[in-house]
């Protein structure tokens, strides 16, 4: 079955490379309308969502290699081994992390005191390559004090384990900022940070960091720029942070906190990340937020990114699936503090920099204003107490700012008793969007394809903001639940004067830490990959197109519905580059003639080039992997045209794209 797939895919591509007027009866004619140029596609349609799960911050896009840096977690010694003479204080120089380390004399001359790190499933570093190690230190007596910092492998069999190492002499008895570089001479995957005493004099640390230096955009409490650059090459119009659950909390006292994310990173305040407890059999006791990746610094990622932000914040209620009690949750008449986090993180975007927040802004670095236009209230909650608490928060935003768009949710289902419900109530309280979720198995998908052409074109319009096709048995990132997705998102498409924002979830997952699968990008501490979800998000996204244009097979929408073959379809047209963008989904398992009608075009215009996109796989189940990241990518090809229709073939289980001067 595998060796006949293959070779029909061969046959589609080279079909698809310059065979395509070769069939005098096609069958499935497409017609696109030229001359109907429809709905503006909105610069949001296809986005990002973040979400701190499956190590996604810290551990992940956060580049900090340190666990527990500031001796803040619970155990404080969580991700740390001590030996000698090493005691806890409590009374450092950050308020809201104030415990610190003491390294003093272990008493005999062949004694060491220290410690060590393991990091996050290993410090990972990569030969040749540079490292920021930074520390905040005082020396116990008028005497410098000195310490050394290492990279080791535990692991190594040759003559040593240092990797690179540098001395540090502590030469204040106050607070100070020591920073040294750190340049290994081999690339180790599970390696730790090692810090000796090397003075008779103790020494006090607190807030040890290691960085790579060559972070995204070079900042220093940066972001690990793979991870970043796969950001940005999709291409994303909109960033929606920092996620869906952790904005709820298991708790309301574990809610994420947006005001304690700005600020100086040595003195943002350690949280609890819901994550942690929510699967026993995906456990990670040491799952925390350091907040080191804050508010800051997702605003800035949206900025370099192009993408506009999408803040979410808490609505006053902790997680309802975790939460039955009422008093678990704030009081309508309580939530004046909730409403002024949402007005204070408007005038911390947007801002004067005589205001407050826009000061604390300028102090961060960026005087100028985030330009701010979205913000979603609330999660997946459901229940009449969702808009009773959602009401209080609109009202006093649309009074203070009336141009910011807010984002309402329909709960945590696609359809059903709480997504009727919830639908009428968002418009009846003039939300902008109203934020839709499903995880969904592939019949779903398969069956969605015009799931918004009846939606109320006068409503609000809608937020696709999380989404994924969950294969039944198979909630991995196989090649059919991207290919369901890529059919899916062709409704999103045609319906562009409904839809305004997609965003697939989850983003990140680190291949030891995951909790929740399928994600878009895998990494390690040293590689990263794309999902074949991932390529069908940046094919569309790269190709949006600036208005809809009307494509029909006998009359109807291409919707995969009885007698399409399987067949999903939209079409659009780019103004600024000059060209058509045609996006084909074949979820059949057979080959399929099409025929591409440009009608509408005057008599003397005819098109003159097609570049076309394939994405397949060797087999339904296949998938990218650390081992084979490219197994599953995007391929170009060209076809000759000359006329105003193209007549070609699409393979099974392919999406194609379709972009014609």
């Amino acid at each position: 079955m595998k060796t006949n797939f293959l070779r029909i895919s061969a046959l589609s591509l080279a079909v698809a490379c310059g065979m395509g007027a070769a069939y005098a009866e096609p069958t499935n004619e497409m017609v696109i309308q030229t001359n109907k140029v429809g709905a503006e596609i909105q610069p949001t349609m296809y986005g990002l969502f973040f979400e701190d799960i499956n190590y996604g911050a810290d551990g992940g896009l956060y580049a900090e290699m340190i666990k527990n840096r500031s001796f803040e977690f619970p155990q404080n010694f969580l991700g740390w081994n001590t030996f000698g003479n090493v005691e806890l204080k409590n009374d450092g120089p950050f308020e809201r992390n104030p415990h610190y380390v003491r390294l003093s004399d272990p008493g005999h001359r062949h004694k060491r005191t220290g410690l060590d790190n393991e990091g996050y499933f290993g410090v990972a570093f990569k030969k040749g390559e540079e490292y920021r190690f930074s520390v905040w230190a005082r020396s116990g007596s008028d005497a410098a004090s000195k310490i050394r910092v290492e990279l080791i492998d535990p692991a190594s069999m040759g003559e040593t384990q240092v990797m690179a190492k540098q001395d540090i002499d502590i030469n204040s008895k106050e607070w100070k900022k020591y920073t040294v570089t750190l340049k290994p001479s081999q690339t180790v995957a599970k390696g730790r940070l090692r810090i000796f005493l090397s003075s008779p004099n103790s020494v006090d640390l607190e807030h040890i960091s290691l960085f790579p230096v060559d972070t995204w955009k070079g900042h220093e409490n940066g972001l690990r720029k793979d991870l970043a650059q796969k950001f940005a090459d999709v291409k994303p119009g909109l960033l929606r942070f920092p996620g869906g659950c952790i904005v709820e909390g298991t708790d309301l006292a574990t809610r994420y906190q947006w005001k304690n994310t700005v600020g100086p990173v040595e003195n943002r305040p350690l949280n609890e990340n819901r994550w942690e407890y929510t699967f026993p059999h995906r456990f990670f006791p040491d799952y925390f937020q350091s907040y080191g990746l804050g508010f800051f610094e997702f605003f800035q990622l949206s900025e370099e990114i192009g993408a506009e932000p999408l803040p979410v914040l808490n609505v006053g209620l902790a997680c309802q699936y975790q939460n039955n009690d009422p008093s678990a949750h704030v009081p309508v008449d309580e939530l004046q503090p909730y409403i002024q986090d949402a007005l204070d993180l408007i005038e911390f975007a947007n801002g004067d920099t005589t205001t407050t927040w826009g000061a604390l802004r300028a102090q961060m670095g960026h005087p100028a204003p985030f330009n701010l236009k979205f913000i979603g209230i609330g999660n997946e909650q459901w229940g009449e107490t969702y808009p009773e608490h959602l009401k209080p928060f609109i009202t006093a935003i649309r009074a203070k700012y009336p141009d910011i768009k807010i984002v309402g949710s329909s709960g945590p289902n696609s359809e059903g008793k709480d997504f009727d419900y919830l639908w009428p109530e968002m418009k009846k309280l003039n939300a902008d969007l109203v934020d839709e979720h499903f995880y969904r198995p592939e019949s779903w998908f398969l069956s969605q394809g015009a799931r918004y052409d009846n939606y109320d074109r006068k409503g609000p319009k809608v937020f696709a903001g999380e989404y994924a096709c969950h294969g039944k048995g198979k909630k991995w990132n196989h090649f059919n639940a991207a290919l369901l997705e890529a059919a899916f998102m062709t409704g999103l498409e045609r319906n562009a004067d409904v839809v305004h924002m997609a965003t697939y979830a989850p983003l990140f997952a680190h291949v030891e830490g995951w909790q929740w699968r399928p994600d878009m990008i895998w990494f390690d501490n040293l590689e990263s990959f794309p999902t074949s979800s991932y390529y069908v998000q940046q094919l569309y996204a790269s190709n949006k197109g600036t208005n809809v244009l009307p494509l029909t097979m006998d009359k109807k929408p291409v919707t995969g519905a009885e007698g399409q073959n399987g067949l999903f379809a939209s079409a659009v047209i780019d103004k600024k580059a000059g060209e058509y963008i045609v996006k084909v989904a074949n979820t059949s398992d057979k080959e399929q003639p099409i025929t591409l009608n440009f009608a509408g075009m005057k008599k003397n215009n005819k098109l003159t080039s097609c570049k076309v996109i394939t994405l397949n796989a060797p087999n339904p189940d296949a998938e990218n992997s650390l081992e084979n990241p490219s197994l599953i990518t995007p391929k170009e090809s060209t076809m000759p045209i000359d006329g105003q229709s193209l007549q070609t073939t699409i393979a099974p289980l392919t999406f194609q794209v379709y972009i014609l001067k």
